[in-house]
């Protein structure tokens, strides 16, 4: 089977789209939601290729194929995330400036900030003392590298 679009996902639909579908799940790392082209497995054993027209990445919840009775959908392997809480917007501020300054990607949740697990960044947390805490937590998007140049 190839699939080359999404039909949608999981949480812009409604129940009665979802209705009592049989749902097999795609687990992919988070990294590999870039990816417009790759061959991978349901929970079930079904072959799947994807190649995407559409330039866009893979989210946890999106629908891959639906018919009557079944569904495929893709879902995310949790990363080993720092979840840094700062309690003040200067917290914030200092702790985006020095991980904007490592070029490292983050995420947003609510008031909670999200980067992968990266040794030198728990140490300057510890140092600034910026609360945070190391957990294993599915992400719904992959962390995207932003490109730019410094000239």
């Amino acid at each position: 089977m190839i699939i080359e679009q999404i039909l949608g996902n999981l949480d812009e639909m409604e129940p009665n789209e979802i209705g009592n579908r049989h749902k097999e799940k795609i687990l992919l790392e988070s990294d590999a939601l870039v990816k417009r082209i790759q061959r991978v497995k349901t929970d079930h054993g079904t072959e799947v290729g994807i190649r995407l027209k559409e330039p866009r990445d893979l989210r946890a919840g999106d629908v891959l194929y639906m018919d009557e009775r079944n569904m495929i959908v893709i879902d995310v392997m949790t990363d080993d995330l720092l979840v840094i809480r700062p309690r003040t917007i200067g917290e914030m501020g200092m702790i985006a400036h020095q991980l904007g300054n490592r070029h490292l990607p983050a995420q947003f949740e609510g008031d909670e900030m999200l980067v992968q697990y990266d040794y030198l960044v728990e140490d300057l947390l510890k140092e600034l003392g910026i609360p945070y805490v190391r957990e294993d937590r599915k992400v719904k998007e992959a962390f995207r590298h932003i490109g730019h140049s410094h000239d």
